[in-house]
């Protein structure tokens, strides 16, 4: 199977994602599945296959399993695929319509033999590959004719994305548990300088009200979040209009969106047109 990357200071997203299952509860998973509905437009997705590339904890799987969905999801980190099986078997053992594996988004013969799905979900997942536009690539070739491909992908800001690509990349370099600092003093410090620029506004409980509601941003934990963002690497971006433009040429259009303003992702959901190519 091809390697994600050939960089050996690859991220441990597994072992991060092992830590976010100890705080998962219902609320959590609700948001998940409020996140799936409100940007895929849908109130549930029985009859419908879902492809989870990158599926991480599981949890977008576990949500999309429970709108009714049969489920395939797979991850190239082997405690990530560990993390997905282990909500599987936590809330829907021995269930047959929800299948989790270890794989490679970037391998095409891999990525080949899965077939067409309804819906394909890759949520921060190809910019962490080695090999962003491959595995763009393959992933929308996954999508049935009709289907809709979610997908989020890190902001190109310029110089600021390579200054980001140096900081990941010195995560990965430093030992545990001096990365665990390093990493939490540049996060709690990019906050305070948002904290800053809002007080100065005059609108400090904008900052404020995004920590303390940060459950309610896709059922994740700031905390775990925290770690991803200064430790995920290999670590790509793109604009968002070289993103619409690729996917327009390959028979998607653009259904539903956000451009990213700066540091984070854009988040498209593209659908691809019934006779579309690619």
């Amino acid at each position: 199977m091809k390697q994600q990357s050939t960089d050996s200071h690859r991220f441990a997203f597994g072992a991060n994602w092992a830590e976010f299952l100890t705080v998962l509860d219902e609320e959590r998973i609700q948001e998940a599945e409020k996140s799936l509905k409100t940007m895929l437009e849908v109130q549930q997705l029985e009859g419908k296959t879902f492809l989870d590339i990158g599926s991480g904890s599981g949890l977008f799987s576990l949500a999309a399993r429970r709108l009714g969905a049969k489920v395939y999801s797979f991850d190239y980190d082997a405690q990530s695929v560990a993390c997905t099986d282990e909500l599987k078997h936590r809330y829907f053992p021995n269930d047959t319509q929800w299948q989790v594996e270890p794989g490679s988004a970037i391998d095409e013969r891999y990525m080949e033999s899965l077939g067409k799905f309804d819906i394909v979900y890759s949520w921060g997942v190809l910019h962490h590959t080695g090999a962003m536009y491959t595995g763009i690539e393959l992933a929308q070739k996954r999508v049935a004719g009709g289907g809709k491909l979610f997908i989020s992908i890190y902001n190109d800001q310029g110089l600021k994305s390579h200054i980001w690509w140096i900081v990941k990349y010195l995560y990965n370099k430093l030992p545990y548990p001096i990365n665990m600092v390093y990493a939490y003093t540049l996060g709690f410090l990019s906050k305070t300088i948002v904290l800053i620029k809002y007080t100065l506004k005059l609108k400090p409980m904008i900052a404020i009200e995004a920590w303390l509601n940060y459950k309610k941003k896709r059922g994740m934990s700031m905390s775990h979040d925290m770690i991803d963002w200064m430790g995920g690497f290999p670590f790509e971006f793109a604009r968002f209009s070289v993103l619409v433009d690729y996917f327009k040429i390959k028979g998607f259009e653009l259904v539903k969106g956000g451009e990213a303003s700066s540091l984070g992702c854009h988040e498209l959901v593209l659908k691809r047109r019934e006779l579309g190519l690619g």
